[in-house]
């Protein structure tokens, strides 16, 4: 079996060291880390896709802006869905990851899910690491890992999300929030 390991449930914040465009000031909410890898989707990054017109039966319990989200580079074609419930009761349909936030299986009606979806945000594509490629880029300070809140995942304010973070933190950290968006124009 598999090791479980901290970083599920919580946020990755992208430091500005980590020099790739895909990630650049995004918040990721892993859901999986073991030893075979890493699994996480990117939460502040709506596409220009409106939910109601790929998914239409899930637009009604969507978290405002009711837009698809980039979940991350990998298989942009796959769909996640994080969905909150009234009451968590893990199975097929519905997969906790922190409290009553979890994984919902698109397959389903939101109707179906066990426990009543209260809210939803469906992505395209996920974030997702090789074994020990995480890891790696943690000892690099790549990434911050940070508890998430229960409004981060579902936030009507997405694009402001990486700063809201970082403000919220101690000093140093909150600093951060404050960094420019090109260094050179400090």
């Amino acid at each position: 079996m598999a090791e479980q390991r901290w970083t599920r449930g919580r946020l990755l914040i992208a430091t500005p060291l980590l020099n790739d465009p895909n990630f650049e000031r995004t918040v990721i909410f892993m859901l999986e880390h073991t030893d075979e890898g890493a699994l996480g989707l990117v939460i502040n990054r709506p596409l220009e896709v409106e939910l109601g017109d790929t998914l239409p039966e899930w637009a009604s319990v969507s978290a405002p802006p009711a837009m698809v989200f980039g979940g991350g580079p990998v298989q942009p074609e796959a769909a996640f869905c994080l969905a909150r419930v009234r009451q968590p009761i893990p199975g097929e349909a519905w997969t906790g990851v922190l409290d009553d936030l979890g994984v919902a299986d698109l397959s389903h009606a939101p109707d179906d899910v066990p426990g009543g979806v209260v809210t939803a945000r469906v992505f395209a594509g996920y974030a997702g690491w090789s074994p020990a490629q995480l890891e790696r880029e943690l000892a690099e300070q790549a990434w911050w890992v940070l508890d998430a809140r229960p409004d981060d995942v579902m936030t009507e304010a997405p694009y402001d999300l990486w700063r809201r973070v970082l403000r919220r933190q101690k000093p140093p950290l909150s600093w951060m929030a404050n960094y420019p968006d090109d260094p050179m124009d400090n």
